[in-house]
């Protein structure tokens, strides 16, 4: 193989190596759905009940949840 032939191939194996790098290659897309989360339990007369957070296990009760993403972070403009 000549200098030139050589320069050629590393040049297209570097082209490739830095397609994969930057992402080019990969087939599958990030999947951050927003969805709701429990956080709390709020009894008839709007109060915290002990011991029942953050689901609540009585039908008396109130579930308050919030939008979440991934992270566990509220998004802004996503909660009441």
């Amino acid at each position: 193989m000549t200098g030139t032939m050589m320069k050629r191939v590393g040049a297209a194996v570097a082209a490739v190596a830095a397609s994969f790098a930057l992402g080019l290659g990969t087939a599958g897309v990030a999947d951050a759905k927003i969805h709701e989360e429990p956080i709390s339990c709020t009894n008839p007369a709007g109060n915290l009940p002990g011991g029942q957070q953050p689901s609540c296990q009585n039908d008396t009760l109130t579930q308050e949840s919030e939008n979440q993403n991934p992270a566990g972070h509220a998004p802004g403009g996503h909660n009441k």
